[in-house]
């Protein structure tokens, strides 16, 4: 066997040994904040009734189960008012 064959297969092996501890990279922990911050982004955009209603529970200052009762109530008063003029 000649140096060079020799030659080509210890790179050979060495990139063949060497390739498992370069692909094992970690992701930096704070980058794990930006992906939550994104998510919301993903979810559906919020009617103008939602975001009106969710302006009138923070003024009233409103938590939890009753924001969330507030909230609903609400919306509907609102689609109802909308169904009420598309009907006339």
């Amino acid at each position: 066997m000649t140096l060079t064959a020799r030659l080509a297969g210890a790179a050979l092996a060495t990139l063949l040994l060497a390739a498992p501890a370069f692909a094992q990279s970690s992701a930096p922990k704070a980058d794990a904040p930006a992906a939550e911050k994104a998510a919301p982004a993903d979810k559906k955009a919020r009617s103008a009734a939602s975001l009106e209603c969710s302006k009138e529970a923070d003024a009233k200052g409103l938590h939890g189960k009753e924001r969330k009762k507030f909230r609903s109530e609400c919306k509907k008063q609102q689609s109802g008012a909308a169904t009420d003029t598309k009907m006339k």
